[in-house]
């Protein structure tokens, strides 16, 4: 999650470019920045090695998020048991597994490199409340498309759970509609060559991770269920064109975590940079205990969770009917000759050579090509099949 601190003189300068009527692009830049350590941390009663999260806020100019390297991260209990935290690839990860259990008090410490020292308030882990369901049905949405809505499904009959939080991951199989057996490869500037291709380019698997704060509560319901719409996926997305499957993650908060995640949520979806929304600083349990004018972001969350996947093929919901792509897959039509005023051959080998089209047909000198993404997967997608991955 990436944070930016926006002061006056940015807005001053924002308020400047709205009135004067200007359409010229102007670059963003930072003129004034504040740099504040910011803390996504969420142990839950899973048995793993626990993850925590510390980078530090960007200007609007920076494209990457800087990793705050170098802390000593401690999760201790008021069973007096402490969990040491190692840096691994930008996050810190417990260095023995440990599920947070119920009735226990934990507390998170961060030491910086510069000496400052993080605590957070003692949290305990809330209502253990697996999920129900996943269900995947045939749908209308608001714009009036056809597709598939997803619905999670969960339920506290002791009504102790009521603040949720969920995620989730897609995963879905992409098979090159217009994969030929042969592919063509430029052996100079001027000669072709077609070789076997390989078949490892047909089928491959791609995976997206929600991005939004997807969260309900359940507070003004008569019962403590959930029936939330998480996922709705057009007929003609191609990413449920062949299987598709959605893993999706709930986590049970208490109401301080559901109100920061509230105010993430609610700034984020803010139309404007010039909103009312705009909070400043977004108050977290974390504080520096050894300097009371050091400011943090985050919160640290213990929360119960639970999983669950689902599989679907498009034949379940539309049987018979084409399957979609994204790109139209025509045929491109090129003569292999040189200087003549129809030859294509220097556009063909440069297009080749970039990986730009792949061979369909050919005969003599006139080539029919496509666009790579349509006989080529691994062009955009990865050909490795997941490990949970079922035909």
């Amino acid at each position: 999650m990436k944070f930016h601190i926006i002061k006056n003189t940015i807005l001053l300068t924002l308020l400047t470019i709205l009135f004067s009527g200007c359409t010229e692009t102007y670059p963003l830049l930072t003129n004034t920045y504040e740099e504040i350590i910011v803390v996504e941390a969420t142990l839950t009663n899973e048995l793993k090695n626990q993850e925590i999260k510390i980078t530090k806020t960007s200007k609007f100019e920076d494209e990457e998020v800087a990793v705050e390297s170098g802390a000593k991260v401690i999760v201790r209990d008021d069973q007096r048991n402490e969990y040491l935290f190692a840096e691994s690839s930008g996050v810190y990860k417990s260095q023995v597994a440990f599920e947070a259990l119920p009735d226990v008090k934990y507390t998170l410490e961060i030491t910086t490199k510069d000496g400052k020292i993080y605590q957070s308030n003692p949290q305990t882990l809330t209502t253990v409340n697996p999920i129900q369901s996943v269900v995947p049905a045939l749908a209308v949405n608001k714009d009036n498309e056809t597709g598939i809505q997803i619905n999670v499904n969960s339920y506290d009959p002791t009504r102790s759970s009521n603040y949720y939080r969920y995620e989730y991951e897609e995963s879905y199989k992409i098979v090159a509609p217009r994969w030929s057996s042969l592919k063509i490869i430029a052996t100079s500037l001027q000669t072709v060559d077609l070789i076997n291709n390989d078949p490892n380019t047909r089928t491959c698997y791609s995976t997206n991770k929600s991005t939004n704060i997807i969260l309900v509560n359940t507070n003004d319901l008569t019962e403590d269920r959930v029936n939330l719409p998480i996922r709705f996926i057009e007929e003609k997305n191609y990413i449920i064109g062949h299987r598709y499957s959605i893993l999706v993650k709930q986590y049970i908060e208490g109401l301080e975590a559901y109100t920061f995640h509230k105010t993430l949520r609610d700034i984020a979806s803010s139309e404007s940079i010039l909103s009312p929304k705009q909070p400043g600083l977004i108050s977290g349990n974390i504080r520096c205990i050894n300097d009371s004018s050091t400011k943090v972001i985050g919160f640290f969350d213990v929360g119960s969770y639970s999983e669950q996947r689902i599989f679907f093929n498009y034949s379940d919901f539309f049987p018979n009917k084409p399957i979609p792509y994204f790109n139209t897959c025509e045929d491109i039509p090129y003569l292999f000759c040189f200087g003549g005023i129809d030859c294509s051959g220097e556009t063909m080998i440069y297009n080749i050579n970039k990986n730009l089209n792949t061979y369909i047909s050919n005969s003599g000198i006139a080539y029919t090509l496509v666009d790579a993404v349509c006989g080529d997967c691994t062009s955009f997608s990865s050909n490795i099949k997941p490990p949970f991955w079922i035909d």
